[in-house]
């Protein structure tokens, strides 16, 4: 029996002495990465050791409380919801529905409608998406609104809100060898949902992936090409277009994805039923 409780007494000695070399290579990196003009006291240290989230090795879980975080500060001030709740449970259905199809379904999805008059979506890490009532009105059927939706979902699988954010935080050097300070990290996310465009590579990603889901979900193909190739053509290009990569190419590379023949199988293409769902957005 004591040699039991001597084993024990060495297992958690070790495990405590690990815990505070731990603590203390944490700090020690913390404070090898020093923020330009600003002094930072060993208090402010150790608060902020709690608040650092490693970037590289962020769980689904992090992820969305993150994304959470996200969602709250834009809602605080940069962005406006659409209160009618009618509204907000068909985009709600819509995007549920696409949701299992998608190659990241693990994870609880947020859509949510911006009051905005402005033709725009965009989505944010831990499976936030947000849609405009502009974006809506200029949809001429629920499966071009899927596409979207099915498009910003895209992006949430390829994970990349999280990628883009390695690359400002490292640009902006609010990174160090332990991660991001978390406030850091949720202003850049803001940053990225509002104002920053994706690469090419990954809208042509976004695309792809968002096709197959529009696919599998039972919706027209077709959908997606007709919205791109309705909004190339109107007289100025939505600004969430005009900042990606040429409508033009995307159009040419999901067309060779979509086979003529079932082009126009599937549901979503009525769009007397599609008005009826939205009523008169305003």
């Amino acid at each position: 029996m004591l040699d039991f409780f001597s084993f024990l007494y060495r297992q958690l000695r070790r495990r405590w002495m690990y815990g505070l070399m731990a603590t203390l290579v944490s700090l020690s990196l913390i404070l090898t990465t020093p923020q330009p003009g600003h002094a930072v006291s060993i208090f402010e240290l150790l608060l902020r050791g709690v608040q650092i989230i490693q970037l590289s090795t962020l769980s689904d879980r992090q992820e969305v409380a993150l994304g959470r975080q996200i969602n709250d500060q834009l809602l605080s001030g940069d962005v406006e919801l659409y209160t009618d709740r009618t509204v907000n449970n068909y985009v709600n259905e819509i995007g549920q529905t696409l949701v299992p199809y998608s190659d990241r379904p693990n994870i609880p999805y947020t859509f949510q409608v911006v009051d905005s008059d402005q033709i725009n979506a965009f989505a944010t890490m831990g499976g936030f998406v947000y849609v405009t009532t502009g974006l809506m009105n200029a949809a001429d059927n629920e499966a071009q609104l899927a596409s979207v939706i099915g498009h910003e979902i895209g992006h949430i699988a390829s994970h990349h809100a999280l990628e883009q954010m390695r690359e400002m935080a490292l640009a902006q050097g609010v990174i160090s060898a332990t991660g991001v300070d978390r406030n850091a990290a949720v202003n850049i996310g803001v940053e990225l949902a509002l104002r920053r465009p994706n690469s090419r590579q990954d809208e042509f990603e976004a695309d792809q992936r968002g096709l197959v889901t529009l696919r599998q979900a039972g919706y027209a193909p077709r959908a997606m090409v007709d919205f791109m190739q309705k909004l190339l053509n109107q007289r100025s290009v939505p600004s969430f277009l005009s900042t990606h990569p040429a409508v033009s190419d995307r159009i040419d590379a999901l067309n060779r994805e979509i086979d003529p023949a079932t082009a126009s199988t599937g549901a979503g293409l009525d769009s007397s039923a599609y008005r009826s769902r939205i009523g008169n957005l305003s």
